[in-house]
């Protein structure tokens, strides 16, 4: 065992350009993507959202360095310490703050160093380097010189990076079951809907009703999902609305759609959808609301806002009554699907989160903590 500073666990330690790389525009062949501190989440890289950059972009942006697999990214600001690693297949150069650290392989295990920089003790380090009187900021030469505990071997390290990232492993295979379950839907609704011949308004067949506010501070600890126009924004311990139900963006970010199979509370940045009738199935309606461009029809300039008059006058195609409730059986299973799979998920990021500090600090045996996660994956 050894004490380091970061830069010495890594053969290059890369700050970003410092500038927005500019998007690519429609009909120019896409390079890579440009990642940002929103790309990454829970630990993971998301490429969903990412920036489309063309091939000049690319190569002016990535000039210190291409990222490969087993890079990791830092967020340095807005927030500090968020952490991804670079996955297989993964085209990207980085956007403003963060920066790339490349593992030296003889020092550093990969999949170690991603957790390491995760785990509480190196996060509370990152976090209380960190400075500004607005916006909390690392310096390039805090992160190459901090001081980080004692790490194991680099064989060691590759045993408890290969025990975590197997929970991770399993936890991306349920990302694209669960992923490939929603496209699926969505084209059944898109073959269902092109051979409907009956056209009708969404006021026809449900009422956007306004959500409840409920402010931060009056949310009471508990398991229902408190929806804002933003998605999930907390939880509560009462709904407002009984599951599952369609949520959807009335103010900031306007036009949202999302689905909650379980009760839920929508806040008053939202509506949520009540079918006033059985000529649609609130499945079929969250793929057509989905289908609308919701979001491009503010009606406040100054404050964003989708208006519910026009929301509702919006027209929709529905097909015949057995076609409906047949697409509305098979989009029921996959639903199902998909929120097993995530509930799967939770449970191993929970396991993962459990095991990471115990881990990292010795409490735990790599060969204990291998059988654990060998039972639940």
């Amino acid at each position: 065992m050894t004490v380091l500073t970061l830069a010495g666990l890594c053969d290059l330690v890369v700050d970003c350009k410092n500038r927005t790389p500019p998007e690519a525009t429609p009909g120019e062949e896409i390079a890579g993507f440009a990642i940002g501190t929103p790309n990454i989440i829970d630990g993971r890289i998301r490429l969903s959202d990412a920036k489309p950059v063309n091939g000049e972009t690319f190569a002016t942006w990535t000039a210190r360095a291409v990222p490969k697999v087993g890079d990791i990214v830092l967020t340095r600001e807005a927030p500090v310490g968020r952490v991804g690693r670079v996955e297989d297949g993964m085209r990207l150069c980085l956007g403003q703050r963060t920066m790339l650290l490349r593992p030296n392989e003889q020092r550093s295990d990969s999949r170690f160093l991603h957790y390491f920089l995760l785990s509480p003790a190196v996060q509370e380090l990152l976090h209380s380097q960190a400075s500004g009187s607005t916006v909390a900021h690392l310096r390039v030469a805090q992160v190459r010189d901090l001081r980080i505990p004692l790490v194991p071997d680099v064989v060691e390290q590759r045993r408890i990076g290969s025990v975590l990232g197997a929970l991770d492993d399993k936890i991306a295979v349920n990302e694209r079951i669960a992923t490939t379950a929603l496209e699926l839907c969505s084209a059944k609704f898109r073959l269902l809907r092109g051979s409907a011949d009956e056209e009708v308004t969404v006021g026809d067949l449900a009422e956007l009703k306004y959500g409840k506010s409920l402010p931060a501070a009056r949310r009471i600890a508990g398991e229902i999902p408190v929806f804002g126009s933003g998605g999930i924004s907390g939880s509560h311990d009462e709904p407002l609305v009984k599951g599952p139900g369609i949520i959807v963006g009335r103010k900031g970010t306007v036009g949202s759609v999302y689905w909650s199979e379980v009760d839920f509370f929508p806040i008053d940045t939202t509506f949520y959808v009540e079918c006033k009738n059985g000529r649609a199935s609130l499945e079929y309606l969250y793929f057509a609301l989905r289908s609308l461009g919701l979001e491009h029809m503010n009606s406040d300039s100054a404050v964003p806002g989708l208006n519910r008059d026009r929301a509702q006058s919006q027209l929709l195609r529905i097909p015949a009554t057995d076609a409906m409730r047949n697409f509305t059986t098979e989009v029921r299973d996959l639903f199902r699907l998909q929120r097993t799979r995530e509930e799967e998920n939770r449970a191993l990021a929970t396991l993962r989160n459990t095991l990471l500090p115990q881990l990292m600090s010795g409490r735990l045996r790599v060969k204990d903590a291998e059988k654990i996660v060998e039972d639940a994956t």
